[in-house]
């Protein structure tokens, strides 16, 4: 005889999405607090530096193709890199992530960075997704399952910007140079 009522697993993600949806939501506050720690122990070199800033700048690149093609909240989109991956915005993020673990050269650091982008590109994702599912219903399952047509829209930095994708950019430009000032001041012996 089936039993009614919610299984274990339905409890867990209950329990789950509430934990989630804070960590989604207080994913760049957070990241702010992380950047400090990685700051402070960071050690970076000219060449861990010019090497993590490479693949930080891939990981930028990726955000500023799917923000030039995305249509936030309006549509379930599949053109550019959407048809690769349902999200490119948290991949080139991670990607980015990577690129510090480099460029700071220190294992605790890219400890915390694994330990920050696994928990909140997780729970961003697992929040977007059920947005999605209850906004666009049947076309993002039919996306999801990679059966949606591909769409051909072409890249729009106007579209990019009207994303936001500048502050990414910035904070990107801005923490790279933290570190060549974190590295200035190791270097004079001030820290």
């Amino acid at each position: 005889m089936r039993t009614t009522g919610p299984s274990p697993a339905d409890s867990t993600v209950t329990l789950a999405m509430p934990l989630a949806g804070f960590l989604a939501r207080r994913r760049v506050p957070l990241g702010f607090v992380f950047a400090v720690g990685v700051l402070y122990f960071s050690t970076p070199t000219w060449t861990s530096l010019g090497a993590g800033a490479i693949v930080g700048a891939i990981g930028e690149l990726i955000r500023v193709w799917a923000a030039g093609h995305l249509e936030k909240s309006r549509e379930v989109t599949s053109s550019g890199p959407y048809q690769f991956t349902r999200h490119p915005l948290y991949l080139g993020s991670s990607i980015m992530g990577l690129g510090v673990g480099i460029a700071s050269e220190s294992l605790i650091v890219s400890v915390l960075m694994i330990v920050y982008m696994g928990a909140t590109i997780a729970a961003a994702i697992r929040t977007e997704e059920a947005f999605l599912r209850r906004q666009f219903g049947d076309a993002y399952d039919t996306y999801a399952s990679s059966r949606a047509p591909l769409a051909t829209r072409r890249f729009s930095i106007e579209r990019a910007w009207r994303n936001k994708e500048y502050r990414s950019v910035a904070g990107f430009v801005a923490f790279v140079l933290l570190l060549v000032g974190r590295m200035w001041l190791a270097n004079r012996g001030v820290i």
